[in-house]
């Protein structure tokens, strides 16, 4: 089944400009210079129940708008959109009570008032039972490790005991899903790996429907098999992160530390026979190799330039998910 089923949506924007000088303030009184601008551009896309999928692009690519017409709060410029079954602006009330969502700058706890109290009123609002809320919060909390952070206000916590809490609050009427806007932002490493843990439990347990959008790809590389790449708010890539990575990583890095200065000319000379490009690393002796092969060439390439060349270490690296996506922006799609 599917849990989202988008086709063509888009969002537009007016962008008013102002003229300059006293005239241009009293013209702009009665007729005003807009631009519009498309943030989401004709965007279709199904996620089935169950499914983690990671919703990346750049800055300004579209994420937030698309996330923020999933979940209601914007309505499209056209296209249509059906989230659990429904249409997210037309049965708002009914809607609300089927999905989870974490703004990583917004909060949905209130401010001044005990975290407990926040879920107690959230508990009401989305009217859950208190058995249901005891067997499923009790959990919840415990996998959260929020246990301590209960009595305080949300004023008092840390960011990163803060965005455990919301993640809970989220959580309270156990939805069938889950938007998660930037959930890990300037979070430590510790917090972030006992969130991304948490997901995959509740996904794994209850088959909660997961979208997520984060600047952080490490994010994306522990939850999510499939991610969609947004860039100008049109969807330039749609598919598992594996083949995301084979299409776009043209075989392997290997780093040469060197004990004295090389140059360039012969190590190609001494390459010659193998598809490779070198680069020079960021330390005076290092050199990198991209290999494009299997990992017999890759040792082949590593032999031949140790019989010539005396180095002091060589490291071999898989391109990280960052540069792949980095590459992708930077060429466009080009191929994949």
């Amino acid at each position: 089944m599917n849990v989202i089923e988008v086709k063509e949506l888009r969002k537009e924007f007016k962008s008013y400009s102002s003229r300059s000088g006293l005239s241009g303030a009293f013209r702009d009184l009665f007729t005003r210079n807009y631009k519009v601008l498309r943030a989401v551009d004709d965007i279709s896309l199904q996620v089935k129940q169950g499914e983690m999928v990671g919703y990346i692009g750049e800055n300004g690519a579209g994420k937030s708008t698309t996330i923020k017409m999933l979940t209601g709060i914007l309505t499209p410029t056209g296209g249509e959109v059906r989230v659990n079954g429904m249409n997210p602006h037309k049965e708002r009330e009914k809607f609300v009570q089927t999905i989870g969502v974490v703004f990583g700058q917004r909060s949905q706890l209130w401010w001044d008032i005990a975290v407990q109290e926040s879920f107690r009123l959230l508990k009401k609002v989305y009217r859950v039972s208190d058995e249901d809320y005891e067997t499923h919060m009790k959990e919840v909390i415990e996998t959260l490790e929020i246990e301590p952070l209960l009595d305080k206000p949300v004023r008092k916590l840390s960011l990163g005991q803060r965005m455990r809490c919301e993640l809970a609050a989220a959580l309270i009427h156990n939805p069938p899903l889950l938007f998660l806007d930037e959930p890990t932002i300037g979070l430590d490493v510790l917090v972030k790996m006992k969130i991304r843990e948490f997901l995959k439990k509740i996904n794994q347990k209850y088959k909660t429907t997961i979208l997520l959008t984060t600047h952080d790809l490490a994010d994306i590389e522990a939850l999510c098999d499939r991610v969609v790449l947004l860039d100008e708010g049109k969807i330039i890539y749609d598919g598992r992160l594996d083949q995301l990575q084979k299409n776009w990583v043209e075989g392997k890095e290997v780093r040469f530390e060197f004990q004295h200065p090389v140059e360039l000319g012969s190590l190609e000379m001494v390459s010659s026979q193998f598809d490779v490009k070198w680069r020079q690393g960021e330390r005076s002796h290092q050199w990198i190799a991209m290999v494009d092969g299997d990992d017999d060439t890759v040792s082949k390439l590593m032999s031949q330039v140790m019989l010539n060349h005396s180095i002091t270490d060589v490291k071999i690296n898989h391109v990280s998910t960052e540069e792949i996506i980095r590459n992708i922006y930077e060429e466009g799609m080009s191929h994949g």
